[in-house]
């Protein structure tokens, strides 16, 4: 999650729970695509200050669902509350003590409105706006969907459960921030990391590592993906487990090579396709598992799931995004689609918390919205694969 991950788009993160990479096909920007992993200049970060208000979107649309909006705030703000927060700014003109004061005030304003009409009348008054510049400065963006998926699992390994989920290793290396160096050697020296290949071949094995066992490699993934997962044990029993870190390696999206391929078409990619298609060539599997080089590492949690920001995650309420160029914890309002429980697209306006990672986002251009846990959850994510803009909101000084 987090840091982030965390079955969206691309099978993406955590806290990364991040998300939904597992689907995203990150387009290259051949051919008139928009290419939405486009870095930003060194320095530059994602948002800009909108002065125009006719150029706002319409925050009316948000008013809705209070409830779940107010838990994600008092989440974030007590975020806020740990000394530790404050490293992350001054970002633009936006301060510690100005980003506290953004979502109390909020918190009041979203209180007191009686109407969609009358909390949009006080945020155009009271906060000023600022915009993302998506991938290429119009603010066009991609949004993904990710989850926390349920599987059965074991404790130990049977020959129904084959394929382990891994405690962090001490050899994996990271900064003060979370972000990995590498491996250190038993002389204790930084070299890079094992790939998924090496590690699926054995290289933590007979080590206790191992958390739990799952069914499929293809179960592993996806929990890889996500970022964190509940796990139906066989007496019954459900365990939680959440991101304790990854390798340095760049991620490749599972949809992105099966699409490259010509294994699915473009426009039939989804996790269900994802899913029928190994189903039916499980020959191909290893191959295409092991083109993502980068591996996830769990520890076991209570409660949850858990974003960067470590608080828990709020479905619907919750964005995962880059946090290189994203102000963490900011109040964020999006204008994009996701998949209802009826099985077609709805309009996404509404407020969220920018509370998690995205494994697999590194741009600008990505945002990952956090659905759910569960069955139907997974199915909304891995159906999440939308344009959309995004706009964050600061009191005025």
């Amino acid at each position: 999650m987090s840091t982030p991950i965390r079955l969206a788009a691309v099978l993406l993160l955590l806290p990364v729970l991040a998300g939904c990479e597992l689907l995203a096909v990150s387009p290259t920007g051949a051919g008139g695509e928009p290419d939405y992993g486009r870095p930003l200049p060194p320095g530059e970060l994602a948002l800009e200050k909108v002065t125009d208000p006719a150029l706002y979107p319409d925050f009316s649309r948000g008013f809705v669902d209070k409830a779940s909006l107010i838990k994600a705030i008092d989440g974030t703000l007590n975020y806020f509350g740990k000394p530790s927060s404050e490293q992350w700014f001054p970002y633009l003109d936006i301060t510690h003590e100005r980003s506290i004061r953004s979502l109390e005030r909020f918190r009041e304003i979203l209180e007191e409105s009686r109407s969609g009409e009358e909390l949009r009348a006080k945020i155009v008054a009271e906060f000023e706006v600022y915009r993302s510049k998506g991938w290429d400065g119009s603010g066009d963006m991609l949004f993904t969907g990710y989850c926390q998926p349920i599987y059965k699992a074991s404790p130990q390994r049977t020959a129904e459960f084959q394929y382990p989920l891994y405690g962090l290793p001490p050899e994996l290396v990271k900064d003060k921030f979370g972000t990995p160096l590498g491996w250190k050697d038993s002389a204790g020296n930084l070299g890079r990391s094992p790939t998924r290949r090496e590690f699926s071949e054995g290289k933590l094995a007979g080590r206790g590592l191992e958390l739990f066992w799952l069914k499929s490699p293809l179960e592993v993934y996806i929990v890889h993906v996500q970022g964190s997962a509940k796990l139906e044990l066989p007496d019954g029993t459900m365990k939680s487990i959440g991101y304790a870190g990854k390798t340095e390696h760049e991620y490749t999206g599972l949809g992105k090579s099966l699409v490259e391929d010509g294994k699915i078409p473009r426009g039939k990619l989804n996790l269900f396709a994802i899913k029928d298609y190994f189903a039916a060539h499980p020959e191909d599997l290893d191959e295409y598992l092991n083109r993502n080089e980068s591996y996830v590492f769990f520890l076991a949690t209570e409660g949850g799931p858990y974003g960067s920001l470590n608080i828990e995650v709020t479905p619907y309420r919750t964005l995962a995004t880059d946090k290189k160029v994203f102000p963490r914890g900011g109040i964020a309002f999006t204008e994009t689609r996701v998949p209802n429980t009826a099985g077609s697209i709805s309009p996404f306006h509404q407020f969220v918390l920018d509370q998690d990672t995205g494994g697999a986002i590194r741009s600008a251009g990505r945002a990952d919205i956090f659905l759910g846990t569960g069955p139907q959850a997974e199915r909304i994510a891995g159906g999440t694969y939308e344009e959309g803009r995004l706009w964050y909101i600061y009191v005025k000084e």
